[in-house]
Order: C-alpha cells, then structure tokens, then sequence
C-alpha cells in the first residue's frame, strides 16, 4: 500500500534510526505535513529535513490524535514518554515500537490501546539495507499490518513473527548481527597484518570482502551454503581455512553461544 493516506504519522524520538525511517517514509509517499517528529533535542539534520519536507519538529508531543505513533526511543526513557502519550493515543492509534526489550504487555498497559505492533530493526536500516523483525497483538488489524509493513519498508525486509518470544531470538541474530560483522572485519584485518600486510592494506581489504559478500548474498538467491561452496576449490586455501571454521570447537559454537547471551540480555532487558 502506499503511504499517501497513513497519517497523520507522530515518530517519537528523532536519532538516526529515526531519522532514517522518517525519511523512507516520505520518500514512499508519506506526506510531509502529515509527520510530526518529537525530540528533546532534535539535530540540525533532523530541522533540515523536516523544513524540507514539510514536516513539523517539535521538542513536547503535539494537540491532536495520531493515526500512527512510531516510538524510537532508548527503552530507559519510556517511562516518562508512556505518560507524556497516553493521553493522546485514540482507539484508531496504531502504535509502532522499535524499542529493544520493551513487550507488547508493557505498551498495551501503559498506553491503554491494543493495537501495537513491536518490531526490531537494525542498523542497516539507516540506508534502507535492513531486516526488521515484527510481531503483532491480537487486536492489530489487518489495514494496520498493511501500514506496518509499508512503514517498515522504508528500512527494508521485514519478517513477522508469531510468538513474541522470538523477537529476542530476532535480536540476538539480526538487531546485533551488525555488530557481529564488524568485529570480524576488525579481526580478520588484524590477521591480515600478522601475515605481513600493512594495516591500512589489511583493513580494506576485509571491509571490501565483507561489502562484496554481502552484493552477492543479495543478488544471488542460492542458500548460502552454496555460495560457500561455490568459493571453495577442492584442497584449495578457502578449503584449508574452513577446515578450521567448521572444525568442532570452530566458529559454529561459537557463535551459537555468541546468540544466545544476546538473546539473554533481551530477555532481561523486557523484565
């Protein structure tokens, strides 16, 4: 569907994943002047689009019923904009959240409406290069599902879940995947100096590995696994480094263990 008819659209904390939703959003048709962003101090970058876009910008929430509330703040700051908000949410609100920890629950009882939609984007999202996982209340409607999955767009893909227990799972793989990534640049730039190469050699030469993989994962549907052996020549050196990756005490528990405490700290971080 098209975002032409969504708002009016009320996004609650203007960092930069906000911003850049915010921005997906008009550029999909959402008008201007039917986004409103809050921000306790919004960034010059945050006034330059809004004036460019027609938006409005405000630093305290605004008179009025929003169709759509997108809330984008840090978790340890929904306490106060719960009961800043709650006074305007309407029985038609649709109430997104991005926010890590945060249940379902939580937002129904402190804002009094059944329609919320909690979701966990990452931070490719900020180039409409992410993956958001979503899961929905009972009371959510399907035109609501039609303008999450619209506004979600803007980011990227999006993979609804059932079970919100699974949106940690969600978090633990993909919301902090990024990281994951990075640190193996970070890594195997450091191995490429203790082979001999210079650091700055090193670096881009993993950064670029990590950029060039990820165009092919994207323009190629094979599974990965695949793709794996499609690089793989018999007896060949990207054989003789995997035997080490896949090796039992390889990169396999590794990173299984590497899931789970992130999924644990989610969980944590709901309670």
């Amino acid at each position: 569907m098209s975002l032409a008819d969504a708002g009016p659209v009320l996004l609650v904390g203007a960092g930069k994943m906000g911003l850049a939703m915010a921005q997906g959003w008009v550029k999909a048709g959402l008008p201007g002047a039917a986004l409103t962003l809050v921000d306790p101090q919004p960034h010059e970058s945050v006034r330059a689009f809004a004036a460019n876009a027609g938006a409005a910008v405000r630093t305290d929430l605004p008179a009025g019923t929003p169709r759509v509330v997108v809330l984008a703040v840090k978790p340890q700051m929904m306490a106060s904009v719960f009961a800043e908000l709650k006074p305007i949410i309407g029985a038609e609100t649709l109430v997104i959240s991005i926010a890590a920890g945060i249940s379902v629950a939580k937002i129904v009882e402190e804002l009094g409406t059944e329609r919320v939609v909690r979701t966990m984007p990452n931070t490719p999202a900020q180039l409409g290069k992410g993956i958001t996982g979503a899961v929905a209340a009972p009371a959510v409607t399907g035109k609501d599902r039609e303008i999450t999955d619209a506004m979600l767009a803007a980011a990227g893909g999006t993979v609804w879940v059932e079970d919100e227990r699974l949106i940690d799972a969600v978090t633990a793989v993909s919301g902090s995947g990024p990281a994951y990534v990075f640190y193996l640049v970070e890594v195997l730039a450091e191995a490429g100096e203790a082979q001999g190469l210079s650091a700055e050699q090193a670096m881009t030469l993993a950064r670029q590995m990590v950029v060039g993989a990820a165009a092919l994962l994207e323009a190629d549907p094979s599974e990965a696994a695949q793709l794996r052996k499609n690089v793989t020549s018999p007896a060949g050196t990207t054989e003789a480094a995997l035997k080490v990756l896949m090796a039992d005490d390889g990169l396999a528990p590794l990173i299984a263990r590497t899931v789970a405490a992130a999924r644990a700290r989610s969980e944590e971080l709901g309670q």
